[in-house]
């Protein structure tokens, strides 16, 4: 087991180190010495584990998926470990406990922050904090594959066609999913230089919305987008995490591989569309739209960025859109809208069925080949089962920390979705360094719960509740 989690882990250490290279460049070109010597260590210590190469390792011919599941956990409890070390080696003095918090924040695309002024911070770490997004990302999104025969066999039918995946076929996807997210990252780059943003701030919200992640290079949004075209562009490059990875890809060579390739995104663009409407018809028109648009974009997406004129009201109607989430191969987070509308189908069908009990009633999705289980819905029914009881374990001890029962709910929320606090949910005065240790402990379990839940929990209790 200790063996495969090495060899999976070593990849991200190899990325650290890489993004640790960087950033002594960079401090060096821009002659910003004040925090070079942290990543010199951060770059030392994360070359340790990559000995491991240099022992030659019994070839394992099957993994166990609890194998899997493991090293999956421990990715997410080790590597922001070494994320934290330009953070603690810095001179901002920074304890360990909040430097592994904001890096656990970042890893897991979650965006909490102990800065209370980014402003103050060297370019060097600011560049740091977004490039942990970028990786904590593309480790969810490799993860997701690594663990792909614990879903149904619809998000294997936008992957490929095979019905298993052995290691070469893994080997594959790995590969199209770093091509892909590294080709997204640049595109969202060149687009926010054609449209004026500096080439600093460029490449940090880059990393930040192919991530769904929370961290600005700035102290707010109004300091970077300053006209209406920038907003739109903004809220438009935001839904590239909403929709799959593969999702413009795949609509070019649809007619090649078939509607089912596409079939989630098609259902979140009627979604989007429907929102957007409902939005437009709702809010009152002396409200900018593109305001609200921005919110909607970054609701559905769990990235959590908002303007500070974003009307309070809506509040409720954001976490609502934040609970819910984007498509399932993709690094937002959420319950999945595709899940949710399969489970109220099952539900309608459910309740039709007693009542005309002669009828039969298919569990099947338009645009989909495949007819879901029983045992699909289950899961997706845990799924949300073990959210609210989560929500409600974790608000209880946020409260403790003196938080409102208001303020403890949404944050509890924002917690598990991985999502920041802005202005559309709860104010984002929040000081997370004043919290009591025991608090960033629980806040700290339950970002890396948020991340991983739908990947271990459900095959728990597929493993133990749902053998038949």
């Amino acid at each position: 087991m200790l063996n495969f989690s090495i060899y999976y882990l070593r990849f991200f250490n190899i990325l650290i180190c890489i993004l640790c290279f960087l950033n002594i460049l960079y401090s060096y070109y821009f002659d910003l010495y004040l925090n070079v010597d942290s990543y010199f260590y951060t770059l030392l210590f994360s070359i340790l584990p990559l000995t491991s190469f240099f022992f030659r390792k019994k070839n394992v011919i099957k993994i166990s998926i609890y194998t899997k599941i493991f090293s999956v956990i421990l990715g997410y409890i080790l590597l922001p470990l070494f994320i934290a070390l330009p953070y603690y080696f810095s001179i901002y003095n920074i304890s360990f406990l909040n430097a592994y918090f904001e890096s656990v924040s970042g890893f897991t695309s979650t965006g909490f922050t102990l800065f209370d002024n980014i402003k103050h911070l060297d370019e060097s770490l600011i560049l740091w904090r977004s490039s942990s997004q970028w990786l904590g990302g593309l480790y969810f999104l490799f993860s997701i594959i690594l663990l792909i025969d614990i879903f149904d066999d619809n998000l294997k039918k936008t992957l490929t066609n095979f019905l298993a995946f052995n290691s070469a076929e893994i080997f594959k996807q790995l590969v199209k999913i770093f091509i892909f997210y590294s080709f997204l990252t640049i595109l969202i780059f060149i687009v926010l230089n054609l449209f004026d943003f500096r080439s600093f701030i460029s490449l940090n919200l880059s990393m930040t919305l192919i991530s769904s992640g929370g961290f600005l290079p700035v102290n707010n949004l109004e300091a970077i987008l300053t006209n209406q075209t920038k907003i739109i562009i903004f809220s438009l490059l935001m839904l590239i995490s909403f929709f799959s990875l593969f999702f413009l890809y795949n609509l070019l060579v649809y007619k090649k591989k078939g509607i089912k390739f596409i079939q989630e995104d098609i259902y979140l663009i009627a979604y989007l569309i429907t929102l957007i409407f409902g939005f437009f018809l709702l809010v009152n028109k002396d409200i900018n739209f593109s305001i609200i648009f921005l919110s909607i974009s970054s609701s559905v997406s769990n990235i959590g960025f908002s303007l500070k004129n974003t009307p309070s009201y809506l509040s409720f109607i954001f976490i609502i859109l934040i609970i819910i989430g984007g498509s399932f191969f993709s690094t937002s987070s959420g319950l999945r809208f595709l899940k949710l509308v399969s489970l109220f189908n099952f539900s309608i069908n459910e309740i039709i069925s007693n009542a005309k009990p002669k009828n039969v009633f298919i569990n099947k999705l338009f645009f989909s080949e495949k007819i879901l289980e029983k045992s699909d819905f289950y899961k997706y029914f845990l799924s949300i089962l073990i959210f609210i009881i989560s929500l409600i374990f974790l608000s209880t001890i946020v409260s403790i920390s003196g938080l409102s029962f208001e303020q403890s709910f949404k944050l509890s929320v924002l917690t598990l979705m991985n999502t920041v606090n802005s202005h559309m949910t709860l104010s984002n005065t929040l000081d997370f360094e004043q919290m009591s240790n025991f608090v960033k402990y629980f806040l700290i379990m339950f970002m890396i719960i948020g991340r991983v839940e739908l990947l271990t929990i459900l095959i728990i209790f597929k493993k133990f509740f749902l053998k038949n």
